[in-house]
C-alpha cells in the first residue's frame, strides 16, 4: 500500500541513522531489499494479484558492494530533495540531474554512473528497501498507453492546489482521454449506465474500433494497452474496476507473450513490481479472446511459431516454466488461462486480434459483432 506523505522521509531517515551508528561502532552495514522475483511471490485469488513474500536481499557493506550503498544513499539524497520540494523527474532526468550533482563536486566522482541503467538500477533498489512506489519518490514514468474513449465517462481530478478539472469523455470528439501514471485523485462517474469496460492490446485496433462507431453503439468503456501495460493502464483498469464496478475485457492475441506478459501482467501485476501490484492490477479483467476456439468457429487465420523466431521461442519456453513455477498459473481459479498456455506449447500455433477482420472483409463492423457476440454468450476466461 501507498505511504503517508511524510513515513518515507522518516524511513529515509531512520535508516540513514542506522547505517551512520553501525559505522561508528565499526560495524558493517547491511541494507535489506525486498526480492522482487518469481521465486518470492505469492498469489492468492481472493486478493488476485501478486504479492511479495518474506525473502530479502541482504546487501552488506565490503569492496564489492561499496559503491552500490554509496550510491544509494546519494540518489536518495536527490529524490527526498524532490519530495521536499515538491519537484518531480522521470528516470531519465534523475540520471541526469545526479551528473551534474557529480559535475559541481569532485568529491562525488567515485558515485558517477557510466549510463542510465546504472541510475535507474539504484532507485528501483531505494524502492525496494523502503517498499514504496516510484511515483512516490516524486518519479514518474512517460505516460504510455491507456487511450482511452467513451461516450458515458466523466472523470473528476482534484488538483494540488484544490481545484477540480471535470472531463465529459463525450465531448472530447475523437481525442482519446490519456490516464496518468499512477492512481490520480480521480473521481470516475457516469453519464449513462456503462455496460463494460474493452481494454485492447493493439491500440491501433483500438482506435479503428472506435472510428467505427463502437463506443455510439455500445455504452462503454474502450481503451488501447498498447502492448505490455504501463503503470499508467494498469492503475488506469483498477480505478475503472474499483469505482466503476462493470466488467472487464481484454481483447488481444493468442500467443504465450500475450498471456504471461501483457494479460497477467494487467490483471494480477508482475513479478518485478511486487510492493506495486495491489494499486497496479485489475483482477476482474476477463480474457476475451482470441481464445483457442475461435480459431475454428470463426474459421481465423492462424500460423505455426516460427522456430527460428528467438522472442517466439523464448515465450514458449517461458510459458513452460510458468506452468511449474508461476503461483498465479498454478492456482485452480486460472485454471483456464493454464489450459491455454498448455495449447499453445501442445500446438506451437498463434492468432493475431486482428484475424478478425477477415471474417467479412467488407464489412468494418464485423469484428465489433464478434466481440460483442462473445461477451454476450460469455465466451471469455
Amino acid at each position: 500500500m501507498p505511504k503517508t506523505d511524510d513515513s518515507i522521509p522518516k524511513l529515509s531517515k531512520d535508516l540513514c541513522s542506522r547505517l551512520l551508528s553501525d559505522l561508528e561502532r565499526a560495524k558493517r552495514p547491511v541494507l535489506y531489499a525486498t526480492k522482487c522475483s518469481l521465486d518470492n511471490s505469492i498469489y492468492n485469488h481472493k486478493n488476485g494479484y501478486l504479492t511479495p513474500g518474506p525473502k530479502k536481499v541482504a546487501t552488506e557493506l565490503n569492496v564489492s558492494s561499496v559503491k552500490k550503498m554509496a550510491r544509494a544513499i546519494f540518489m536518495l539524497e536527490v529524490l527526498l530533495r524532490n519530495i521536499d520540494t515538491g519537484a518531480v523527474n522521470t528516470k531519465r532526468e534523475l540520471y541526469y540531474i545526479s551528473k551534474g550533482e557529480i559535475k559541481h563536486n569532485s568529491d562525488l566522482k567515485a558515485l558517477d554512473f557510466g549510463d542510465q541503467d546504472e541510475s535507474d538500477e539504484i532507485i528501483d533498489f531505494i524502492c525496494e528497501m523502503l517498499e514504496c512506489y516510484r511515483e512516490e519518490l516524486n518519479c514518474y514514468a512517460n505516460d504510455r498507453g491507456g487511450q482511452t474513449y467513451s461516450q458515458q465517462l466523466v472523470v473528476t481530478e482534484t488538483l494540488p492546489d484544490g481545484d477540480k478539472a471535470v472531463v465529459d469523455l463525450s465531448k472530447l470528439g475523437t481525442t482519446p482521454f490519456q490516464p496518468k501514471n499512477r492512481p490520480q485523485n480521480l473521481k470516475l462517474s457516469a453519464r449513462k449506465k456503462i455496460d463494460f469496460c474493452l481494454v485492447v492490446e493493439s491500440e491501433g485496433t483500438a482506435n479503428t474500433l472506435v472510428a467505427n462507431g463502437f463506443t455510439k453503439r455500445h455504452a462503454s468503456i474502450l481503451l488501447g494497452a498498447q502492448g505490455v501495460p504501463s503503470n499508467a493502464v494498469r492503475g488506469w483498469c483498477k480505478l475503472i474496476q474499483d469505482q466503476l464496478s462493470i466488467p472487464l475485457y481484454f481483447f488481444g492475441d493468442l500467443d504465450a507473450y500475450t498471456m504471461q506478459n501483457i494479460f497477467r501482467t494487467l490483471k494480477a501485476g508482475s513479478a518485478a513490481s511486487l510492493i506495486r501490484n495491489s494499486d497496479y492490477s485489475a483482477p476482474d479483467v476477463r480474457f476475451l479472446g482470441v481464445l483457442p476456439e475461435d480459431i475454428k468457429r470463426y474459421d481465423l487465420n492462424d500460423y505455426p511459431v516460427k522456430e527460428n523466431d528467438a522472442q517466439e521461442v523464448r515465450a514458449l519456453k517461458k510459458a513452460q516454466d510458468a506452468l511449474k513455477n508461476d503461483p498465479f498459473f498454478q492456482d485452480k481459479k486460472n485454471k483456464g488461462l493454464a489450459q491455454i498456455l498448455r495449447w499453445l506449447l501442445e500446438n506451437k500455433r498463434r492468432c493475431e486480434q486482428q484475424a478478425f477482420f477477415t471474417v467479412d472483409p467488407r464489412d468494418p463492423t464485423m469484428p465489433e459483432k464478434i466481440i460483442v457476440e462473445k461477451i454476450k454468450r460469455g465466451n471469455f476466461v
